[in-house]
């Protein structure tokens, strides 16, 4: 009896400590088990369970940090947690730093079971922002959840929670991330916040969409979006592809919900169901995981977990022919099918037999440009692709005609903007013409079409195209007098002719050779001189001849005076032809080492010069994605996405780099010209100032007639940008009070939530500021950036900008800028 009692048994006793977060305590035998609950209960009234495995911790209190230092991408994950990763306590989901290509990280919410490749994201930071390894995330003192990039310890991404009275942060079993306050108030939560997974029990109300994860450093181009209407997958902002038909279409739209059967549904304001969709193992109990997903292809699919073949499954998509995807395969390029699945295949090759419909085997991104019909040679065809549709990716916007096949084929090869068109055969007569050479398509025996691809006429094709297979020309007798004399003339003119062309050869060869001689000799120099001066560290210094050769004549403009060149090894750079100049040889080379010597992640690198009496150029390294200007313009017509973050990142960076020039070199730099086109953003996004100094230190010009420091006028110009990038507005002219600019942020930009227009008003406020006529009222670069990372508050401005002179006004501004300074 005693054996059979003490029989090897498992138990798992649920128990709550006291503050209500509940653990088990696993027993092996019944003996041993009723020991252990008895000890444990009573030290519950006094301590959590010591006996608890540190693994299960699902919560972690305020100064909790995580980071990428010593992560272990190879490592299976089979129960052991990452080092200070937080894992829920069902070990079903994991928060914490996760590798990706290239050395790189991101911060979010994953799986936590099964091979690597199961562990898919559900939730990441920022939308998926890189950081590097090195890089932390903490839940600050002030209940703030902070992603630092060290070791310069700046602030990449928070959450707007600033003494809320946050005190943990927990990891729930469900997938969701929250900041939980005083009794178990939920202050924050990432299911609020969706990127491009919903979970079980997770919802999405207009503004809100999924976007699908990016590719390479490219922002993705695929949405799912609600709104007024219903619901859609969308290429940018202006192409739906797929959109379900609503039962009830004049419906208020309220929410879409994702439920644990595998079901998406959309509901109105009553709570009624207007349009549903279930995967097709809906009901099947052996699923015990789901989520939805937006993927990188575009399309939106329903997964569920198969704990037989231990990986995902899928259980409905959206669009079944993925061809149907808008631009599913890229630039010049079609959509087709094999047997079974979707291949890319390039639009147009000089090896490809368009006229059969053969495909080539390369992908859709590795297709080369279509050729430039304005620099054809001879005239244009037009290729003929059957069951074949075109549309044009940049701009998406196609123009119908009503014509029939031939007239739509005619008219395309006599417009000279039109580079093809697609005619249906469907008895429409429906003629789309593409005037873009961004053109993409799919083909398939289903499609009733027919494409015309304009290229450019191969000279021995016309021959062969006039040629007729079946006429054959009869030769002609032609009866010659003088016959010996007419040989002798021919052979005398053909050795003359043979003569001047061996001699005109030869010229040709030699100048061609002592062309060809001197540039590799110049280019020999430069790379010797380029490779020394980089090996020491040295700024290069090129003649204007070299620079000519570098930008292949100031051939490749990027703006005004500036050219886009490439030193020896491809290294892209910009020269940048500095003009009002009046400084000696010796003031330029003094200036130009102080601008080289900056070093700031936020500052383009200054590279070489060239000074000569009449020209003077610097050489910049070439940051890729162009000005923010262009970039904040176009994400602000876009008010469908909140992208108050991104702008405010812009800011913070732009704000560094400035405190960086004015306190932390030897040499206070300011920078004289500061705006919107002087902020750059390189592969990553991060913002680079560029053109610091040379008006200060170059430009005779500079000098300012007011009584403003430099480093003044940097401030007055900083909170103009400020104010630029709240308003995604240049119209940035009078006095603004912040009544009045929190006014027309509220009319231009209404898809901001309310946690974002606390951020907006406090950048608003510090602009405001900087932007006080009165240059003491005006707070410090420091003080600008510690309000813009949220370390430091700020009181309102004054109603207006204009002060009157007095001791009353010199008492009231010290009063504000003792302000500023004090509160925290």
């Amino acid at each position: 009896m005693l054996e059979s009692l003490l029989i090897l048994m498992v138990f798992q006793i649920p128990i709550k400590n006291i503050k209500g977060k509940s653990f088990r305590i696993t027993c092996f035998n019944t003996f041993s088990c009723s020991c252990s609950c008895l000890a444990i209960v009573g030290l519950l009234g006094f301590a959590n369970c010591v006996l608890c495995n540190k693994h299960s911790m699902d919560s972690a209190p305020l100064g909790f940090e995580v980071s990428g230092v010593g992560y272990d991408s190879d490592r299976n994950v089979d129960g052991n947690d990452k080092v200070n990763n937080l894992v829920s306590e069902n070990r079903v989901f994991e928060f914490g730093f996760f590798e990706k290509d290239g050395g790189e990280f991101v911060v979010g919410i994953r799986y936590n079971f099964g091979p690597k490749s199961a562990n898919l994201p559900v939730w990441t930071v920022g939308g998926g922002v890189l950081v590097p390894m090195n890089s932390t995330l903490k839940l600050s003192m002030d209940g703030r959840l902070i992603l630092f990039e060290n070791p310069s310890n700046s602030i990449v991404w928070s959450t707007n929670t600033s003494n809320l009275g946050v005190e943990t942060v927990t990891l729930m079993n469900n997938g969701n991330l929250v900041l939980i306050g005083d009794e178990n108030t939920v202050i924050w939560e990432s299911f609020q916040r969706p990127t491009n997974t919903l979970l079980p029990g997770q919802f999405l109300r207009y503004p809100q969409n999924l976007r699908a994860p990016s590719t390479k450093s490219i922002t993705s181009y695929y949405t799912f979006v609600i709104n007024p209407e219903g619901l859609a997958l969308m290429w940018e902002s202006n192409i739906t592809y797929w959109k379900p038909q609503l039962s009830v279409p004049s419906a208020t739209i309220k929410e879409v919900r994702f439920d644990s059967d595998g079901v998406l549904g959309l509901y109105d304001n009553s709570n009624k169901v207007i349009w549903s969709i279930s995967s097709t193992d809906s009901g099947d109990t052996s699923v015990s995981l789901r989520h939805l997903r937006i993927d990188q292809d575009g399309n939106l699919r329903i997964y569920s977990w198969s704990n037989v073949l231990r990986s995902w499954r899928v259980g409905w998509q959206a669009v079944e022919d993925q061809c149907n995807v808008f631009g599913s395969c890229g630039l010049y390029s079609v959509c087709g099918y094999n047997s079974t699945d979707p291949i890319c295949g390039c639009l147009y090759s000089d090896s490809l037999d368009q006229g059969n419909g053969v495909l080539s085997p390369n992908s859709g991104s590795g297709c080369k440009k279509m050729v430039d019909l304005a620099n054809c040679k001879a005239h244009t065809s037009m290729v003929v692709m059957k069951q074949t549709v075109l549309y044009g990716l940049y701009p998406p916007h196609d123009i119908n005609m009503m014509l029939n096949e031939e007239s739509c084929k005619e008219y395309c090869s006599k417009d000279a903007t039109c580079l093809a068109v697609t005619s249906k055969n469907d008895g429409s007569g429906l003629c789309t013409l593409k005037r873009t050479a961004f053109i993409s398509g799919s083909t398939s025996p289903s499609i009733p079409s027919i494409s015309f691809l304009k290229v450019c006429l191969v000279p021995q094709a016309v021959a062969a195209k006039g040629a007729n297979p079946n006429f054959t020309p009869k030769p002609k007798s032609v009866s010659f007098p003088f016959r010996g004399d007419l040989r002798k003339i021919i052979s005398g003119v053909a050795f003359v002719i043979l003569v001047t062309v061996l001699v005109i050869l030869g010229l040709q060869m030699f100048t061609l050779l002592f062309v060809y001689h001197r540039k590799k000799r110049n280019c020999e120099k430069i790379a010797v001189g380029v490779k020394t001066n980089l090996k020491n560290s040295a700024l290069i210094r090129l003649s204007f001849k070299e620079v000519e050769e570098l930008t292949t004549g100031f051939s490749t403009p990027l703006g005004a005076s500036v050219f886009k060149g490439f030193l020896p090894e491809k290294m892209a750079v910009v020269a940048k032809v500095v003009e009002g100049t009046v400084v000696s040889e010796k003031e330029f080379v003094k200036a130009v080492a102080v601008l080289g010597g900056t070093h700031h992640r936020n500052l383009v690198s200054l590279r070489g010069f060239c000074f000569e009496p009449k020209h003077k150029v610097l050489i910049y390294e070439f940051i890729s994605n162009g000005s923010v200007d262009k970039w904040l313009f176009n994400v602000c017509e876009d008010k469908t996405g909140n992208n108050w973050q991104k702008r405010v990142d812009v800011a913070v960076g732009v704000t560094r780099a400035l405190a960086y020039l004015h306190t932390e070199c030897q040499l206070c730099i300011p920078h004289g010209n500061l705006k919107l086109e002087n902020v750059l953003l390189d592969e990553r996004m991060f913002p680079k100032l560029t053109d610091f100094g040379i008006k200060s230190f170059l430009c005779s010009s500079s000098s300012s007639s007011s009584n403003e420091s430099p480093s003044e006028e940097d401030i007055y110009m900083l909170g103009k940008l400020l104010i630029e990038i709240v308003l995604c507005s240049r119209d940035i002219v009078g006095d603004y009070s912040l009544d009045q600019v929190m006014e027309r942020v509220m009319e231009e930009q209404k898809y901001l939530d309310g946690e974002d227009l606390s951020g907006v008003e406090r950048v608003a406020r510090i602009a405001l500021w900087c932007m006080q006529k009165q240059p003491f009222l005006r707070p410090s670069v420091g003080e600008v950036m510690k309000v813009l990372e949220g370390t430091l508050s700020v009181d309102r401005p004054p109603s207006s900008f204009a002060y009157r002179n007095g001791d009353d006004t010199e008492k009231q501004g010290a009063v504000v800028v003792g302000e500023i300074e004090s509160v925290s």
